[in-house]
């Protein structure tokens, strides 16, 4: 699957972790691991950004994490602007990484600092421009 089915507006023609968006559409989180020194990132990293080596592979990630913070939407980017307002939240992974998603089903007010969430992939098959992301769920 071409990494152009995560946006409705998207400028990234081709990138060397392209297989993490197979992965979503099967229900599954991978990040990278770099080969040379092992530092873990998510979502996955074409270059190390420890060593700045290229060589990785994708391993799956452990979805639940910790709320850092959040922000609520009301004017949306392009393409994004029948979804507003919506709660962005930003959530460092149990296993390291961070993480930028949205809040699909939460009210801003349920949404708090430092709660536990879930890192949920997901899948449009009725929208023609996204077919796969990723959304954050309270645990």
């Amino acid at each position: 699957m071409p990494f152009k089915y995560f946006g409705k507006v998207n400028y990234t023609p081709y990138t060397k972790v392209a297989a993490f968006a197979d992965e979503l559409q099967k229900g599954r989180l991978v990040g990278s691991v770099c080969r040379s020194c092992g530092e873990r990132n998510f979502p996955p990293r074409a270059d190390c950004l420890k060593c700045l080596g290229g060589d990785f592979e994708l391993a799956v990630v452990k979805p639940e994490g910790t709320l850092v913070t959040f922000t609520i939407i009301h004017s949306a980017p392009a393409g994004f602007e029948d979804l507003a307002p919506y709660t962005l939240g930003l959530v460092d992974l149990d296993e390291g990484g961070r993480v930028r998603s949205w809040f699909e089903n939460a009210k801003p007010d349920e949404v708090k600092i430092g709660m536990r969430v879930r890192v949920v992939p997901r899948t449009f098959e009725e929208i023609e421009g996204i077919k796969v992301y990723y959304a954050l769920e309270k645990i």
